[in-house]
């Protein structure tokens, strides 16, 4: 039998601020999403000035990345080099920069999604509230 982890309600807390904080440090307005393994939406955060519709890619992107266990750039950029096939991958929506998992010891936890500025700034905030967790 395996011994899984799994995101408790301090280590939400924590990446949702440190995300918050690092979007903030940068004045972007963006919307946090935070899943735990399965995909499930644990958290969702559209800061001031965020765009409605980042609140439907950011949890996306991290549900993308929870069940992939993977960045979700991997996906935008199999698509990107021609592999146009991805786009029909049933239950994958943010195939988009800006979903990256929450690894430890090879076990996938969740996910942070990230939505409202570019692609590469969202996975910076994003892996900016992973950080928090010091893994």
């Amino acid at each position: 039998m395996k011994n899984t982890y799994v995101l408790e309600s301090a280590d939400i807390k924590a990446i949702a601020a440190a995300a918050e904080a690092e979007a903030q440090k940068n004045n972007w307005a963006v919307t946090i999403a935070i899943v735990d393994g399965g995909g499930h939406l644990l958290h969702l955060q559209r800061l001031d000035g965020a765009a409605p519709i980042s609140a439907h890619i950011a949890p996306a992107k991290a549900n993308t990345a929870a069940m992939g266990q993977r960045e979700s750039k991997v996906y935008e950029d199999m698509i990107n080099g021609g592999r146009v096939s991805f786009l029909s991958a049933p239950d994958l929506k943010g195939l988009l920069e800006g979903g990256v998992p929450i690894m430890k010891d090879g076990q996938c936890l969740g996910a942070v999604g990230v939505s409202g500025v570019k692609s590469t700034e969202d996975a910076q905030i994003a892996k900016a509230g992973i950080a928090a967790l010091g893994l």
